[in-house]
């Protein structure tokens, strides 16, 4: 302003003559901005966690000096765990964890060889006692002897598959990191398939550096299953950006091309062997210039298929920087909360459609080395996520602490699943619940509806069949035949009936009312008609649940 200007009196206002049909717009149009605002704050979308260490407990699994191993390779006794145990997988199997984890000795020419190791536990904590002496998977004079000899066995990744089997993903290692393929009916017996793009392309990519492959799944009870989408089989995988392929069979994987592909393909800037010429893989998310992630992401466990999209859980590397003390970045190239080369975990949520399509992406890590133990070991400031399981009503989160040893956080909210919405809820005669919910009775809440069944009751199957039925299938040991208040009979098949009522969630109430609100507002001022969508929202008649008890 010009300061002459400052003492002038000014100039007289002309009053503004604004149109009662235009005032009543912008009241409409505030309403519908507040009604806007609510569904954004609807739309959160899903996320695993907060997950709290269990500090006492930690470290879960340590090196060991008094387990040797004959291996065949050298053709005598090793101490194969006595350096590092790390980056563990974990599958549930017999009402138990089993934990595949990566353990190194301190022979050979590249820093110690990597074989995998067994460990059991009832509570997912306590491993000790179900550790076995020897590794169940190692190099060995087989097909894959060139190209696990002398690196070995690397970060392992199991699920289930829908015969009741398993597959693994682990990284061969002899110079090169290469992705491959093992299938096992008990996880004690493990048959390899080579690498996991062998096949692909003509074979270009089985030289190629490729590793870390986290295949799509759904929690079925406490398994995690590898299921399909689209007719395929998805994967994630890769170092540095995480790429996507898929598969008809579980073993034989392709990778998800750029749609032009060309250009040289390393995996890695740094690697030099075996490049892939004029197939680029397609690049899902990568790393991002600032942020906790600004050098390189990673897969973590095994996708998780929740109703809004595919959940994943990724590792990633904050950015060091060459030319600063201490790899300190001066140009905002990397995180400066967290020290630089720290490897910590971010979430995903990817399109169900489209598994290559990324709905949201946190941007913040949600889990980063905080303990003495994932601060100092074989590399610094290292806490990378492996193995998750749902285990007796928690999700257990197993990582590997600075390339040494393994810990174990926990998600102990009981609602978990509801929210994520993978298969369980609390359920009792006339409970409530949103429309179309998946519904999974504990033993003891079926116990509390007068089943009878405290033999136990395991969650098979849960799948929508339509707008007005939520089918549920259970696994129950014998007698099938049951009565249960608010269940109905149960025949010989085991098929009952539990009325149970749509329910609306808060977000829902606040987008229904201030819709409610802004209809109404339109109904008055423009003299029309109210939208039936306020009746629907606020339906809450009966929805029929069948439960099916699988034998």
């Amino acid at each position: 302003r010009d300061p002459r200007e400052i003492h002038r009196s000014p100039a007289p206002r002309q009053p503004r003559t604004v149109c009662p049909a235009r005032r009543k717009m912008r009241r409409l149009w505030f309403l519908f901005s507040l009604l806007l605002r609510f569904i954004g704050a609807a739309d959160d979308w899903p996320q695993f966690g907060p997950f709290i260490r269990m500090e006492h407990e930690n470290p879960v699994l340590e090196p060991r000096r008094d387990t040797t191993f004959l291996c065949p390779m050298h053709g005598r006794s090793i101490r194969w765990e006595e350096k590092d145990v790390f980056n563990p997988s974990a599958v549930v199997k017999d009402g138990k964890v089993h934990l595949i984890y990566r353990a190194e000795d301190t022979v050979g020419n590249l820093a110690g060889t990597s074989r995998l190791g067994l460990a059991v536990s009832q509570d997912g904590v306590e491993f000790d006692a179900g550790r076995r002496p020897e590794p169940i998977l190692f190099p060995d004079h087989d097909v894959n002897e060139a190209i696990e000899w002398q690196g070995g066995l690397e970060d392992p990744r199991v699920v289930q598959t829908e015969e009741g089997g398993y597959v693994m993903t682990y990284t061969s290692y002899d110079g090169t990191a290469r992705l491959c393929i093992a299938t096992s009916p008990d996880l004690l017996s493990w048959t390899k398939h080579g690498p996991a793009f062998k096949n692909a392309f003509g074979g270009e990519f089985g030289r190629a550096w490729t590793k870390s492959g986290a295949i799509v799944c759904r929690l079925v009870g406490s398994a995690l299953v590898a299921t399909k989408l689209n007719g395929k089989y998805w994967m994630y995988w890769g170092e540095n950006n995480v790429h996507a392929a898929a598969s008809d069979d579980l073993i034989n994987w392709e990778p998800i091309l750029e749609d032009h592909p060309g250009g040289i393909y390393r995996g890695r800037p740094d690697h030099q062997d075996a490049p892939v010429h004029g197939l680029a893989p397609f690049a899902v998310f990568g790393p991002r210039r600032g942020s906790f992630d600004s050098d390189l992401v990673e897969p973590g466990p095994p996708a998780v298929i929740t109703p809004v999209g595919i959940l994943f859980i990724y590792n990633s590397k904050n950015k060091w920087c060459d030319y600063g003390r201490n790899g300190k970045c001066e140009r905002g190239e990397n995180d400066a909360t967290i020290p630089p080369g720290t490897y910590s975990a971010g979430q995903v949520l990817l399109s169900l459609e489209d598994p290559t399509r990324v709905l949201h992406r946190t941007d913040h890590s949600f889990f980063k080395p905080e303990m003495q133990y994932e601060k100092t070991g074989q590399v610094a400031n290292v806490c990378f996520l492996e193995g998750l399981v749902y285990h007796r009503g928690e999700w257990l989160l197993y990582y590997g602490t600075a390339d040494s040893k393994i810990a174990v956080a926990k998600w102990p909210d009981p609602t978990a699943n509801v929210r994520l919405g993978t298969e369980e809820h609390q359920v009792h005669s006339g409970a409530v619940l949103n429309a179309g919910a998946k519904v999974t009775p504990s033993v003891e809440q079926w116990a509390g509806l007068g089943t009878g069944l405290e033999r136990g009751v395991e969650f098979f199957e849960t799948k929508n069949t339509g707008a007005e039925t939520t089918a549920v299938s259970l696994r129950a040991p014998p007698p099938a035949r049951q009565t249960a208040s608010g269940l109905g009979e149960v025949d010989d098949a085991g098929r009952g009936e539990l009325e149970i009522e749509p329910g609306v969630s808060f977000p829902v109430l606040l987008l229904a009312f201030f819709g409610l609100t802004a209809i109404g507002y339109a109904r008055k001022v423009m003299s029309r008609p109210a939208s039936e969508v306020g009746r629907l929202l606020a339906h809450g008649s009966t929805l029929p649940v069948t439960a099916t008890k699988a034998r």
